[in-house]
């Protein structure tokens, strides 16, 4: 074998000239910042200008552009430089921005992550999203246009995300002569809504995107501005976040579990300093305990600050596991389930109070429902309004209601404490977005009561098995006539039982719902509380409401044990419920004389798990009481 020589490299000026400028930009600090506004603000085109004139544009990447300019017609002469970040196909057909697009670059001062945001009030869900991880905001402004409800509306966002400092890009200059007079009259208007904000930072610049005017350089046509170009002032701003003095927090995003010697808990830390030897307490368990490493896949740090991602051992063996918090225990996180909240609302599906949610917070989740819109925000003047539900895009102030505590800090003290999505139970799609402003500690230290004569103890007198039975159908289906006569047959055999009807709850309970969306939805959540506590005593509960949303019957279910609650569905077909129609209702409803009518012009949603059909336009009601009486009798509740 030949003998090997092992050479000793150098490194050449040049190499040693790469390595110090990697240095030299380690050292830089980073500003995550974003563009918003409304839609053919110039966005795009403004962070593409910022690109090219900072020569961080290969190539390639102007070839690419040049031949998407001629392909899409986007632009006449010069080269489109808003392709540089709408990268979508669909955005470059349409000319504006769908999704956000996040762009690295640097100066010789400091370094950036743009998120370029959606103005198209369609995808506003999309500019929150993107807001949420910022700590700077440029609005941008067509000078022709002025401040629009679009532009009001991302401001309002942008400070509800905790965005304290922006600056006004007051774009297209060239297409308004480069007005002094211009200029100065939307600045006023929008610094003036900024204010009532609570936004006292805000340093107005007027820009051409498109030419380049006060974007690096300033602009010889704008010779009356004498305030910094957009670079200049992205490059001084001070936006730095100050979460390393605040209280320690680490939300636990999985147990590690290396080898069965070691017992670690990974997560990022959210705020503050973390040492060896630090105290912390363990949520919502409450123990308390000493940090025994800070374990690192580069071995093991003797301390770790926010936004560091980190396996903590601890000192004693208490019960931590994913959803819990490590947080200062001289400054605990707080724990409810009751929360008072901003709510951005992402759906095209209008906000119902009542509907549970899942809500999900870093790596905590609970079933969450709205219990109160306390008022919805007009973001054209900041007016409280009153309303029943949020529609796509709005903003509300509310009090939610949880299945458990949260452990949370508010949002302003903690924007990953303290932010959270609200998410669809069947569509698995995100509908919402919130941000904490306090717990309803009233709410938290109320318990179900445990009585000594439970629910075991009243259904051993009665010599059964309590449940409910859930019919579901359109009107005219069936539902009450079946309820009624199984009703009678468990009497006639001895059962305890109780028949809740849509008609008559609502001479009493419900006497104060109509028949929208919003309060369908609380009328059942009011009845399957009432037959919980009928069940409770120790009852078989018949429940007949038409219940037309899937949601709602869900979230009656997870109200009982699994084997409390069963599910009917009376499938009548339409036709065969409007021949019948015994109150002459869809006569009605056909003639637009009764609005909200199921099965008419409101949706009824078919269920997808019954426990029992009931081919009620088939077969006679005796039939169908026979197969309940059996289905009890199998299940062993009679």
């Amino acid at each position: 074998m030949p003998k090997l020589t092992v050479i000793q490299s150098q490194k050449t000026p040049d190499a040693a000239a790469v390595d110090a400028l990697i240095a030299e930009d380690a050292n830089k600090d980073l500003l995550r910042f974003l563009t918003c506004g409304s839609v053919d603000d110039g966005k795009s085109t403004l962070i593409g200008r910022l690109l090219y004139d900072s020569r961080l544009v290969y190539d390639d990447q102007i070839a690419a552009i040049e031949s998407g300019t001629a392909k899409y017609k986007t632009s006449a002469g010069e080269p489109d430089l808003a392709l540089l970040v709408d990268g979508l196909q669909a955005e470059r057909e349409q000319g504006i921005t769908i999704d956000v697009a996040y762009r690295y670059f640097a100066s010789s001062k400091r370094k950036f992550i743009v998120a370029d945001t959606p103005g198209h009030e369609q995808y506003t869900r999309n500019m929150a999203t993107g807001a949420s991880t910022c700590d700077f905001a440029v609005v941008l402004v067509d000078a022709r246009k002025g401040v629009v409800t679009q532009t009001r509306r991302h401001c309002c966002i942008v400070n509800l995300l905790g965005i304290r400092k922006v600056a006004l890009a007051v774009n297209k200059m060239d297409l308004v002569d480069f007005s002094r007079e211009r200029f100065d009259e939307i600045a006023a208007e929008f610094t003036d809504y900024a204010r009532s904000l609570g936004l006292d930072e805000v340093v107005s610049i007027p820009v051409s995107a498109l030419r380049g005017d006060n974007v690096l350089e300033p602009s010889r046509h704008m010779d009356w501005y004498h305030g910094p170009t957009l670079m200049a002032h992205l490059e001084t701003v001070d936006a730095t976040s100050d979460w390393e003095t605040r209280p320690f927090r680490m939300p636990v995003q999985w147990v590690n579990r290396a080898d069965s010697d070691f017992r670690g808990f990974a997560g990022t830390i959210t705020g503050g300093t973390l040492r060896q030897g630090d105290r912390v307490t363990a949520l919502p368990g409450g123990k308390s305990t000493t940090v025994a490493r800070i374990v690192t896949y580069d071995g093991d740090l003797e301390e770790a600050h926010a936004g560091d991602a980190v396996t903590v051992t601890l000192a004693d063996e208490i019960d931590v596991s994913r959803g819990g918090v490590l947080c200062d225990p001289e400054s605990e996180a707080e724990m409810s389930d009751q929360l008072a909240a901003h709510v951005i609302w992402m759906d095209q599906q209008p906000m119902l109070p009542g509907r549970t949610y899942i809500l999900r917070s870093g790596s905590q989740h609970a079933s969450a429902s709205i219990s109160t819109l306390k008022y919805k925000l007009n973001v054209d003047n900041l007016e409280h309004q009153a309303g029943k539900n949020l529609e796509l895009n709005e903003v509300g102030y509310c009090n939610l209601s949880l299945d458990r505590p949260l452990v949370f800090d508010a949002y302003k003290n903690n924007r990953e404490m303290g932010g959270f999505i609200l998410v669809d139970r069947l569509t698995n799609k995100t509908v919402g977005a919130g941000m904490i402003e306090f717990g309803l500690r009233r709410a938290t230290n109320i318990q179900w009561q445990k009585l000594d004569i439970d629910k075991a103890v009243r259904s051993d007198l009665k010599g059964q098995k309590p449940c409910v039975l859930w019919f579901t159908g359109l009107s005219g289906s069936g539902k009450s006539t079946v309820a009624s006569l199984l009703e009678k047959q468990l009497h006639a055999a001895g059962r305890h039982t109780y028949v809740l009807d849509g008609d008559n709850v609502r001479h009493g309970l419900n006497k104060d719902l109509g028949f929208t969306d919003a309060d369908r939805v609380e009328n059942i959540r009011r009845v399957a509380e009432t037959a919980r506590l009928f069940v409770d005593a120790g009852l078989i509960v018949m429940v007949s409401f038409i219940s037309p949303f899937r949601s709602e019957r869900r979230m009656a279910r997870e109200l009982f044990a699994e084997d409390e609650f069963m599910e009917v569905f009376v499938n009548t077909p339409l036709e065969v419920c409007e021949t019948r129609d015994p109150k002459g209702l869809y006569k009605k409803a056909r003639a637009g004389e009764i609005k909200n009518f199921t099965g008419i012009d409101s949706a009824y949603e078919v269920p997808d798990r019954a426990d029992i059909i009931l081919e009620a336009g088939k077969r006679s009601p005796d039939d169908l009481v026979a197969d309940l009486m059996s289905s009890l009798q199998k299940k062993g509740f009679i």
